[in-house]
């Protein structure tokens, strides 16, 4: 039987758009998004996420502009996460007026983090349990990331249902023993658990 409910947060509360960071001084986010892709950003983030420092990994951009502006991404991080996804967290707080125990795991950069937490205080304040990947120096879809959880929650995987907007994320939590849903929107987000039961 699910006791709680452990929510990814990047892409299913919160929308992450990193491009933002670079849009206006770059002139469109077309730029931005050249930028990225020149830089091997989205890579060089993840490693960012398990725990590497940005200002080391830029050292790894080529161009000297870019390797500045790169270097400059935490400054600028607040820029990418303007947005809450509504509807998932009306789901969230309709879960915990059940009694439902909510929790997260985000893959998310222990120097970013903090930003986050000043765009949207309500990230430190509704879970029970947060796990961030940057600090622990362990990402999704790693088998222990989920079991980290559950130690700290005091919870089998088998209580759990994790909610994730990646597929292998999704695997993964099921690889630990969870059962899990792949996060496409709050609408079929919002059935999933009335199937379940919780809503």
């Amino acid at each position: 039987m699910t006791r709680a409910v452990v929510f990814d947060i990047g892409g299913v509360l919160v929308d992450w758009q990193p491009h933002l960071a670079w849009s206006a001084e770059l002139g469109s986010e077309e730029a931005a998004q050249d930028f990225l892709a020149r830089t091997n950003f989205r890579a060089l983030n993840a490693r960012a996420d398990g725990g590497e420092a940005f200002a080391d990994l830029a050292r790894e951009v080529a161009d000297p502009e870019d390797r500045d502006r790169f270097v400059r991404y935490v400054d600028l991080y607040h820029l990418t996460v303007p947005l809450k996804i509504g509807g998932t967290w009306d789901l969230l707080h309709r879960l915990k007026d059940r009694g439902i125990a909510v929790h997260a795991i985000t893959n998310w950069s222990a120097e970013t983090w903090p930003v986050g937490l000043r765009v949207h205080p309500e990230l430190g304040q509704v879970f029970g349990v947060t796990i961030v990947s940057g600090r622990e120096g362990v990402m999704k879809p790693d088998r222990r990331i989920y079991e980290l959880l559950c130690q700290r929650a005091g919870l089998s995987a088998e209580a759990c249902l994790f909610i994730d907007d990646g597929a292998h994320n999704v695997e993964g939590a099921r690889a630990a023993g969870m059962d899990a849903l792949h996060f496409t929107g709050a609408d079929r987000l919002a059935r999933d658990l009335t199937e379940r039961g919780l809503l």
